[in-house]
């Protein structure tokens, strides 16, 4: 039987990401986009956005020949048996709910072009719900009607670890009541699954549901222990201390139990919001009525980090010098959507303050969102003369930074370490006013 052929529809962060790894496994893929500049980038070997390893990967596969792109819906559906949905679902602008027009977009200009059966698999992530409607349109708009069948599988990609996770990811989900469907995520999968990599079948309702719920519940952890450091600032108590003791219960365990600056990014804080939209709409809005609080807690953060800042240059931000390491929501990234970093260092610019952010990769972003911020080309140059550095994005060169070096080129020696992952005795033996949240 001929191996099959594969699209993959928004080449973004999940479909760029998604079609160079499904050629790395040996398929032939043809990825689609509407932006004419992201599909020459990708043609040409370059990776728009900042991912490590996956620009490697691009190259590897477009040598080979396994990997072309397109902005061609008619050479899409003539080529491929297998379509792969990644576009993306942003929060609307009016309300919580995400937005499926890329979804419909999609869906729209592929359906009238599918003259012969087809699988479509849904990867973006959406409220669930959604695939019986895409469904329903598949089969009322393609020429082949009902010979369209529907799964969804969700993705569960890091940022900065993508290649990784798509090429050995940690579980397989297919929602699905098709044969057909099953059997072929099951030959794309064939190596992962031949590796010991869980492979779970469920109704498509329950896949889409998958990565809304562990979102959710990997917001409400980080949110649970910034909770805790706010109860541990007023009592004088160390959070970090704290985390490490409720780390070794392993029905809590360690991991995104980092007290903080809090989440962002362009999945966490959209996906929560448009869950509870949608359980709104399906009437059990209490269900998830503690995500509000989930929500409100890492606003919380921010508005913190800005306290503690201000209070450690004598009250008031207005004639100040403010460094900012970090403009990306999470190192090893240069996604800014919704970044904590930034958001802090907007809110002290607007209070007076002369702010310079530096970001090992997420600059040329930050400059187009934030344009009233100044930027530094290093850590150094984004320092100098501070009144108060904030360490808000933890990257290593952040994380490794020599306090005595900075030491010469600052006005005041004040350091707010918004991730807790600096070293707090080695930056107070070098005479450094050291703060974070949650810690004496």
């Amino acid at each position: 039987m001929a191996q099959a052929r594969i699209s993959v529809i928004g080449t973004g962060y999940l479909g760029a990401t998604h079609a160079a790894c499904m050629a790395e496994l040996g398929f032939d893929v043809l990825g689609l986009d509407v932006d004419r500049v992201k599909i020459d980038s990708l043609s040409a070997g370059r990776v728009p956005f900042y991912e490590p390893g996956l620009e490697e990967v691009l190259n590897r596969n477009l040598a080979a020949g396994r990997l072309r792109f397109t902005c061609d819906y008619d050479e899409v559906a003539e080529f491929a048996d297998i379509h792969f949905l990644c576009v993306g679902t942003p929060q609307r602008s009016d309300s919580n709910a995400a937005d499926l027009s890329f979804v419909d977009g999609a869906v729209e200009s592929l359906a009238p072009r599918l003259t012969r059966p087809a699988v479509v698999i849904g990867k973006s992530t959406v409220p669930v719900g959604t695939a019986a409607r895409v469904a329903r349109r598949f089969h009322t708009v393609a020429p082949v009607g009902t010979g369209v069948e529907l799964g969804w599988s969700p993705e569960f990609l890091r940022e900065g670890f993508g290649v990784e996770d798509t090429l050995r990811p940690n579980r397989i989900v297919i929602g699905t009541e098709s044969a057909r469907v099953e059997a072929a995520m099951r030959e794309i999968s064939a190596s992962q699954i031949e590796q010991g990599i869980p492979f779970l079948v469920t109704d498509i309702q329950t896949a889409e549901l998958v990565k809304v719920s562990a979102n959710a519940f990997l917001a409400t952890k980080i949110s649970f222990i910034n909770a805790m450091a706010e109860v541990s600032e007023a009592a004088g108590a160390d959070v970090k201390r704290l985390a490490e003791a409720l780390s070794y219960d392993d029905r809590i365990g360690g991991k995104f139990l980092g007290p903080g600056l809090g989440f962002g990014g362009g999945c966490l804080p959209k996906d929560i919001r448009a869950f509870m939209a949608r359980a709104d709409e399906l009437g059990v809005e209490p269900a998830l009525s503690f995500l509000r609080e989930v929500d409100a807690i890492n606003q919380r953060r921010r508005a913190r980090t800005v306290d503690i800042a201000r209070g450690l240059i004598g009250g008031g931000f207005d004639g100040r010098t403010v460094g900012v390491l970090g403009a990306a929501f999470k190192p090893n990234s240069d996604d800014i959507r919704d970044s904590p970093a930034l958001d802090v260092a907007s809110t002290i610019a607007a209070q007076g303050a002369t702010v310079t952010v530096y970001d090992p990769e997420a600059l040329e972003r930050a400059k187009e969102e934030h344009p009233e911020l100044n930027y530094a080309h290093s850590m150094l140059e984004a320092v100098r003369d501070a009144d108060v550095v904030l360490m808000l994005t933890e990257w290593a060169e952040f994380r490794d930074a020599d306090p005595a070096e900075l030491a010469k080129l600052v006005a005041r020696r004040n350091i707010v370490d918004g991730r807790n992952a600096l070293d707090a005795a080695t930056w107070r033996a070098h005479d450094w006013t050291y703060r974070a949240l949650g810690r004496p």
